[in-house]
This record gives C-alpha cells, sequence and structure tokens, in this order.
C-alpha cells in the first residue's frame, strides 16, 4: 500500500511540474513589453526564471528572429531577456552608429529593467556590442556568450563575398538563410535551417520589422567599422579580463571566422572555445537545444 500511495503521489508530483512548464509563456508567445531608456520606447521580451541573460542581436535582426527553441531551452534555467536596438523592430528611437554607444544603450537598458547584474550574449553584430559592454562596464556583466562573432581589431580572414552576395537582399528567404548562417553543403545542416526558420516564422507578421534599407544597413556597417577600427585598444583590454568568456562558432561561418580567434588562443584568461561541427554564421539556431545546455552549464561552473 505504501509503494501504491508513494507512486500516486510522484505521479501527481510530476503532473504538477508539467503543468506549470506547460503554463510557463514560451518565446514564441512571448509579449512584447516596452521600457524607456535614453528617451526612447524599447521593446523587449522576457521568459523564465533566474539569473537573468540580456541577448544582444545580430545585424537586422529584430524580437521575431531568435530562434524560439533556443530562447525556451534558456529559459530553463535563466530569465531570458531578448530586446530591439534604438529605431529596429519594435523600438523607436535612433541605432547608434559607435559600437561604445550601443554598449552604453545596452547598459542603460540593464538599468532602466532594474538589472544590478547580468550574462550578456550577443550574436554577430550583437557580440561586438557585447565585447564592448564587457570592457567598458565590467562590474555589471557576470558571464559573456559570444556567438558568431569576431574579437575587436582588424580579421585575419574577411567576410566571404557569398555572405555579403546575400547579406543585404531586402528580405532573405530560406535559400538566402541557408548560406548565411547554415552550411549549405551539409544536409545535416540544410534541415536545420528550415527546421529553424520553421519556428521562427510560425510567428505572424516576422518580415514587416526587419531592417532593410540602405540607410539603416550603413549604421550597422558603421558601428563595425568603429569596433574592426579598434581605437580604444579593446583587443588588448580583451586580453586584461577575467570574466567568464564562452564563444561558439561554427566550423564554416563564412562571416565571421572562427580562425579569427586562434591568436587569442591561450592570452584571454578565462575564455572557452567551442566549434560546432557543420554549421555556418547561426550555430544556436543550427544546435538550440545544444547551444542552451552549454550556456546553462558554463554559467553554473565557470569561476569568475
Amino acid at each position: 500500500m505504501k509503494t501504491i500511495i508513494s507512486t500516486i503521489g510522484s505521479l501527481f508530483t510530476a503532473l504538477f511540474y508539467v503543468s506549470i512548464a506547460t503554463a510557463a509563456p514560451s518565446a514564441a508567445k512571448a509579449k512584447t513589453e516596452y521600457v524607456n531608456v535614453d528617451g526612447n520606447r524599447i521593446a523587449y521580451r522576457s521568459i523564465g526564471k533566474g539569473t537573468p541573460i540580456l541577448l544582444a542581436n545580430r545585424m537586422r535582426g529584430t524580437l521575431d528572429t531568435w530562434d524560439p527553441l533556443f530562447l525556451d531551452e534558456l529559459a530553463r534555467a535563466h530569465t531570458v531577456i531578448t530586446f530591439d536596438y534604438p529605431g529596429i523592430g519594435y523600438s523607436s528611437g535612433k541605432l547608434p552608429d559607435d559600437m561604445g554607444q550601443v554598449a552604453t544603450f545596452i547598459n542603460n537598458l540593464a538599468t532602466a529593467l532594474k538589472l544590478k547584474k547580468f550574462a550578456i550574449l550577443g550574436w554577430s553584430w550583437g557580440g561586438f556590442a557585447s565585447q564592448t559592454l564587457l570592457l567598458e562596464h565590467p562590474e555589471r556583466v557576470t558571464h559573456a556568450i559570444l556567438v558568431g562573432t569576431n574579437p575587436p581589431g582588424k580579421d585575419q580572414l574577411p567576410i566571404g563575398q557569398h555572405f555579403l552576395e546575400r547579406a543585404f537582399n531586402p528580405v532573405n528567404d530560406l535559400a538566402d538563410e541557408e548560406v548565411l548562417f547554415f552550411e549549405p553543403k551539409s544536409a545535416v545542416s540544410r534541415r536545420a535551417a528550415k527546421a529553424s526558420r520553421d519556428r521562427i516564422y510560425a510567428r505572424p507578421d516576422v518580415v514587416s520589422r526587419i531592417p532593410s534599407t540602405k540607410e539603416e544597413i550603413q549604421v550597422y556597417l558603421g558601428a563595425h567599422t568603429t569596433f574592426r577600427d579598434d581605437k580604444p585598444g579593446r583587443r588588448e583590454k580583451l586580453t586584461q579580463t577575467r570574466t567568464p568568456m564562452l564563444i561558439i562558432c561554427g566550423d564554416h561561418d563564412i562571416s565571421t571566422q572562427v580562425e579569427n580567434w586562434y591568436p587569442l588562443i591561450g592570452k584571454i584568461p578565462n575564455a572557452h572555445l567551442v566549434v560546432y561541427p557543420e554549421s555556418g554564421h547561426g550555430p544556436q539556431h543550427q544546435y538550440p537545444e545544444l547551444a542552451a545546455r552549454q550556456v546553462i552549464e558554463f554559467m553554473k561552473l565557470a569561476i569568475y
């Protein structure tokens, strides 16, 4: 009898936790909220519970273009906050054309959201902003997760021509995304590209919020130039920080090639480099569950 009662109790407990998980808001259905930052109405979404992670997006990315499966997996252990830069997506204002100003915006956003300390996860262009934030506001950042991005300064390997041929199309279709974010020569990667795109585009009207004009794109490029020129000497400063860094790259990224990190191996005291196979510029969208779980374990176990 005790065994039966214990089994029934365990079943009810399991069902209780399943019902909580089911009821929790998912990234695909998360409500868009707004906060005032420097006089601009900034859009953000928040899911999950736990220590916060701010996610800084790629060039032309919006709240809608993160893979919801990746966000949901992160939200198993953390409060996951995505946002739109000023003048991008759902936010008002104007995107800064200097990476230092972008970092200041993220810092002010964190203050507006009442975050004292937080982890920053930056993808591509957002990785440039995340590194700048880490170096200019180190007291705020507990961990930095850098996805499909490059360090400050001149890259040894430049952006591939195939990437440039598709990156600035007003709307990127699946064929574009296979080249931009995945590895089109790999059947595994192509299947992952379609699965990720299907999850992203399950939310209605994704396209209308994506920046597409030459003027908007030029601002992104201007900020990238300030990061690459590295007049503040951020590359050298990166080798002096002990903030834990997890760098996730694809082995066939034709935009921010993993080889550009190689000269810094052994020079950044607390950096972890992970390279995913048969993947491109969006490794966290090809391997959403693996990437999220590695981020969670990294934040749990990395010493700072």
